[in-house]
């Protein structure tokens, strides 16, 4: 028997969101504004954060990745953290990438390979009953009217693509000048067809400031 359920009933429990910037924009420099955040670092650029008491795990390979979920899943310790972020999900690529490219007699089996696993990757954590947070390089590139285009990196035309499809929130970390010569961050949560950003939650604004613990408490009202 079918129960029809209106859509109006789903409500957000935990934020999925990928944050993607320039270096030096500040994406790490989010996760201390998450709810009881725990970092599964790949990049080892965490001094900008040094400052904030926040447990991290050190990611090396995927044998570390596999490991720091199955503690996330089936350890008590990992429930006093509401929020698990990975830094960066590019780097974890790269990592999935070297290892494929290791053992593979054909370059285009490396890079099939690693899709197939990232994608298996994102979605394990992404469907963590946390909040989940996953920063991303940035990657430019121009389109047959000569723009430039700034969307998250990854390894792979193919994986880059399908990247922010995993996600609720994908946010751009634009830090620019205003009127006054000053520099202003602020997360871009809508597309300008130049910068790729999404909400599917409908309640952010186009911009919001660098707090994820605000952007949740919003989504939540």
């Amino acid at each position: 028997m079918i129960n029809l359920t209106s859509t109006t009933t789903v409500k957000t429990a935990s934020i999925k969101a990928l944050a993607y910037g320039q270096a030096g924009s500040g994406k790490t420099s989010l996760i201390p504004t998450l709810p009881t955040p725990v970092i599964l670092s790949a990049e080892g650029g965490l001094l900008s954060i040094s400052k904030h008491d926040i447990p991290f795990v050190k990611i090396g390979g995927m044998d570390d990745l596999r490991e720091a979920y199955k503690w996330l899943t089936d350890s008590d310790e990992s429930k006093q953290f509401e929020s698990v972020a990975i830094d960066s999900i590019s780097e974890v690529a790269e990592v999935c990438l070297g290892a494929e490219k290791a053992t593979a007699k054909d370059p285009r089996q490396a890079y099939g390979e690693m899709q197939t696993t990232m994608a298996e990757v994102i979605r394990t954590f992404r469907d963590l009953d946390k909040h989940v947070l996953m920063t991303a390089k940035l990657e430019k590139s121009q389109d047959e009217m000569g723009r430039i285009l700034y969307a998250p990196s990854m390894p792979g035309n193919k994986t880059g693509q399908a990247l922010p499809y995993y996600f609720d929130i994908v946010a751009a970390l634009r830090v620019e000048k205003d009127d006054e010569g000053l520099t202003q961050r602020a997360l871009m949560l809508e597309s300008d067809g130049i910068w790729q950003a999404k909400d599917r939650s409908g309640k952010l604004d186009v911009w919001e400031a660098p707090d994820l613990a605000a952007i949740i408490a919003k989504i939540g009202s």
